[in-house]
């Protein structure tokens, strides 16, 4: 079974597109590597693709990729797909550094686009924004989250990190925690995206970036119990929740199956596992015994 790598990038349609460039380059620090009237492709300072928007009459996120690993046989993914009844067709130039995809749509509507070879663009070495290293994680509310944790398993090759409850699933497909979260919820949404950052003192500096951008955070600085990362949250000029986050647990070796120890996790070695349901959503920061408006 051909298994997904990494998060690519995600495109989101937007009522403003001028306040989203300026938002995506000054404020994130994302490079713009791509740029017509309507449409604008944004990567990290470090040259992986992250944001794609296009002009729209409402602020959403409309398809999302992955990148499996190079050289990869596409048909198989397509033939699994198929298998589990999905259909999927081949797509080309989905941008400047994808030649190939595959598309389908996931149990819960999302375009979901699948590449196996992808081209870094140049490094940009401004200093502009906060600049993170990677487009790190997307969650998302869902009415059925053990149906969508099943086929990003069965399917696509993703592995469990940890359950909430039997409510809310984080999974992973490379050494951090999660990739892709899913939470029950009884409306269908976008819960959030995340950008991760070197450091402490890069999350530190983040949020100077985001004050002095007049743009406050809606959650944090704070340290989560289930994957351990520091986060701080905050809301784009579209209303989309941004986590900025680093010290995400790692799993260095599958065969190992123990997240990376860490001075703050509660077992040595902590493994993979089912937290109860009344588990802190953070171990200090603001909200640590139990939720900001809107989360999960």
């Amino acid at each position: 079974m051909i298994k997904v790598k990494r998060l690519g990038h995600a495109s989101f349609t937007t009522p403003d597109f001028e306040q989203q460039v300026d938002y995506w380059t000054h404020v994130i620090g994302l490079q713009a590597v791509e740029r017509t009237r309507d449409s604008a492709l944004f990567a990290t300072k470090l040259g992986q693709e992250a944001i794609a928007i296009e002009r729209g009459a409402a602020s959403q996120m409309k398809k999302l990729s992955f990148q499996v690993a190079p050289g990869s046989d596409l048909g198989e993914l397509q033939a699994n797909l198929q298998k589990h009844g999905v259909k999927s067709e081949t797509c080309s130039d989905i941008t400047p550094g994808v030649a190939r995809a595959v598309a389908f749509d996931d149990p819960k509507g999302t375009r979901i686009e699948v590449y196996a070879d992808c081209n870094f663009h140049k490094r940009d070495t401004s200093d502009t924004g906060i600049g993170p290293v990677k487009f790190g994680h997307v969650a998302y509310r869902v009415e059925d989250v053990q149906k969508i944790t099943d086929f990003y398993c069965d399917v696509l090759g993703f592995r469990v990190s940890d359950w909430l409850g039997d409510h809310f699933s984080f999974l992973r497909c490379g050494v951090d925690h999660h990739t892709i979260n899913f939470v029950r919820y009884e409306t269908p949404a976008l819960h959030h995206i995340a950008f991760e950052v070197k450091d402490w003192s890069e999350l530190h500096r983040t949020c100077e970036i985001l004050a002095k951008s007049k743009i406050q955070l809606v959650w944090g600085p704070l340290r989560h119990i289930v994957g351990h990362n520091i986060a701080a949250y905050h809301r784009s000029p579209d209303e989309v929740r941004i986590e900025m986050f680093c010290e995400m647990d790692l799993m260095k070796d599958e065969e190992l199956g123990y997240w990376e120890p860490r001075p703050w996790h509660e077992e040595m070695p902590l493994r993979p596992k089912r937290w109860p349901k009344e588990t802190w959503r953070s171990a200090w920061g603001f909200g640590s015994f139990g939720t900001f408006p809107g989360y999960p």
